[in-house]
């Protein structure tokens, strides 16, 4: 068994920005996330619900420390790029982190 830490994030967009945004979210969180020491895996998951679009990344990470080289001291809040207003909805303070067990 192998203990990690799964953090996820959770974005809404216009459905219509959907395929757009994921493309961003691509060429910024996901590529930043993959050249941090102790980033072990990121996915992107995305559902439409109508005119909406909801995101979620979710990401695993060897330690809170590996964490804090992505998200900052206060790694518990949602950390945003600069043209995320530009498709956001809302801007959600939190993020979730939980221990994940791989056996």
């Amino acid at each position: 068994m192998e203990k990690v830490i799964t953090r996820i994030w959770h974005g809404r967009t216009k459905a219509t920005d959907a395929d757009l945004y994921l493309k961003y979210v691509e060429d910024t969180g996901i590529a930043e996330y993959k050249n941090i020491k102790g980033n072990l895996s990121a996915e992107i998951w995305r559902k439409t619900d109508g005119d909406v679009c909801h995101f979620w990344t979710v990401t695993k990470w060897d330690s809170y420390d590996s964490i804090k080289l992505f998200a900052g001291k206060d790694y518990e809040k949602a950390r945003y790029f600069e043209q995320d207003a530009n498709y956001l909805l809302e801007f959600e303070e939190y993020v979730q982190h939980m221990e994940a067990f791989i056996y």
